[in-house]
């Protein structure tokens, strides 16, 4: 046996991305492909939440609606892929539950958890937020209004809540924020696609296009399922 052959396989890192998708658009899509290709993901996983811990749930269309709006919108970008595992389970989608059942599930995959900035700035009050730190690195990307910007690392982390600014330091080696468990935080800026999932519920509901807001696959299903006719609120 050669030295490379008793080599351990490297690990696969994987992305997780999480949210309502309701709907999927170019802007979810675009922050998948840019952060899958800036952090050497092998994969991104979108995740479609079941129950929002943090949002009320009206007009959430049914999460196989959603779920399969996200796999025609990837269904030709071989770097990202559908996960159902929060619809599969019922109450709240709490996300250290669903990192800690995909890390048995996967045990060979590192995971990162990418969260957009105005998301992040409200982790503290996630569930055992504290033990997610540890759980896997952490992604954050911007998301109109609020930006990241490439190298501007020091300012976002000192906007972070106190309990992210006490439990990470910056490590000079790394060049990113570091958690005494090993697990990484970094700031990542993406393309500025100021397009919301409620703005294209308005659309949707004042009978206007979804043409370059969303995949043409996407907007024939909502036509087809004549989902969100009337104005709703979930993200």
């Amino acid at each position: 046996m050669t030295a490379r052959s008793a080599e351990a396989p490297a690990r696969q890192r994987v992305g997780l991305y999480g949210g309502s998708f309701n709907p999927i658009h170019f802007g979810h899509l675009r922050t998948a492909v840019e952060v899958r290709e800036a952090a050497g993901l092998a994969e991104v996983w979108l995740v479609p939440v079941h129950v929002p811990p943090h949002k009320p749930g009206e007009g959430l269309a049914d999460g196989k609606a959603r779920l399969r709006m996200v796999e025609l919108a990837i269904a030709h970008e071989p770097g990202l892929r559908a996960c159902d595992v929060e619809l599969a389970r019922s109450g709240p989608s709490f996300t250290i539950d669903t990192v800690r059942i995909l890390k048995r599930r996967h045990p060979d995959v590192d995971f990162t958890l990418i969260v957009g900035f105005d998301a992040f700035r409200e982790i503290h009050t996630w569930k055992d937020f504290e033990q997610l730190f540890t759980e896997c690195d952490l992604l954050i990307t911007s998301r109109p209004p609020d930006a990241v910007c490439d190298g501007d690392d020091r300012a976002y982390f000192e906007r972070s809540p106190i309990a992210v600014t006490r439990a990470f330091c910056y490590d000079q080696h790394i060049r990113c924020y570091s958690h005494e468990s090993g697990r990484r935080l970094r700031f990542l800026a993406v393309t500025a696609l100021d397009i919301s999932a409620s703005f294209l519920r308005e659309r949707i509901a004042a009978g206007a296009s979804l043409s370059f807001l969303t995949p043409e696959p996407v907007a024939e299903f909502i036509a087809r399922e004549r989902l969100y006719r009337t104005p709703a609120v979930a993200e």
